[in-house]
Parts: C-alpha cells; sequence; structure tokens
C-alpha cells in the first residue's frame, strides 16, 4: 500500500465511521509517524520536477513558455501531489488531536458531575 492509499484510507475511516478515542490517538500516531515519508516524497519529487524544468529550458526559447510546458508534465502532478497529501495529512492531524481534546473535556466534565 502506497502512502496515498493508506492516507486515504485513514482519511476514510475518520469520515465514515463512530471513531473511538483510542482509534484517534492510534490514527494521529500514525499519521504523524507518516509525515517524515510525505516529506520525502516532496524532496524526491522536487528534485525530479528541477531536472524536467531544466531539460525543458534548454529545449524552449523563453524561460515563461519552459515553465508552462514543465508545468503540464507528469513530474509536476507528483510534485504537487506530494505536497498535497502533507497538507492532508497535517489537517487530519490537527483534527484528530481536536477530537481527543474535546473527548477529554467531556470525561473530565463528566466525572465532575458525578
Amino acid at each position: 500500500m502506497t502512502v496515498r492509499e493508506l492516507v486515504r484510507s485513514y482519511q476514510r475511516e475518520i469520515a465514515n465511521t463512530d471513531l473511538q478515542p483510542d482509534r484517534a490517538a492510534e490514527l494521529l500516531t500514525k499519521l504523524t509517524a507518516l509525515i517524515g515519508n510525505v516529506n520525502d516524497e516532496i524532496r524526491e519529487a522536487d528534485a525530479i520536477y528541477a531536472m524536467h524544468l531544466l531539460q525543458c529550458l534548454d529545449k524552449e526559447s523563453k524561460a515563461n513558455r519552459a515553465k508552462i510546458v514543465a508545468e503540464t508534465s507528469p513530474e509536476y502532478c507528483r510534485k504537487q501531489e506530494a505536497r498535497n497529501i502533507k497538507e492532508l495529512v497535517v489537517e487530519m492531524a490537527r483534527s484528530l488531536k481536536y477530537f481527543l481534546k474535546v473527548k477529554e473535556d467531556e470525561m473530565r466534565l463528566a466525572g465532575h458531575q458525578r
């Protein structure tokens, strides 16, 4: 399973299930660990895109034309997708942190009401 597939499966689970705090904490840990993998993918995709852009600059007479050509390439798509995945992972982690804080507050209030 790729990182993208894994992130999307976590996204579906978070959105479509009655998430329990223990599972939310587990998913948060997994998503946090994935950030390093996503950063590696971003670095690699950036390097590949930079090489492709240089090739386009060599082939085209104008820099703006070369940039347009490069931005329609699979290399550019990969670069953008890696960044989008990171943004998704970070936002999901933030959501899970908020969810866990709310659950903790609910449990604290329930304990005080007894």
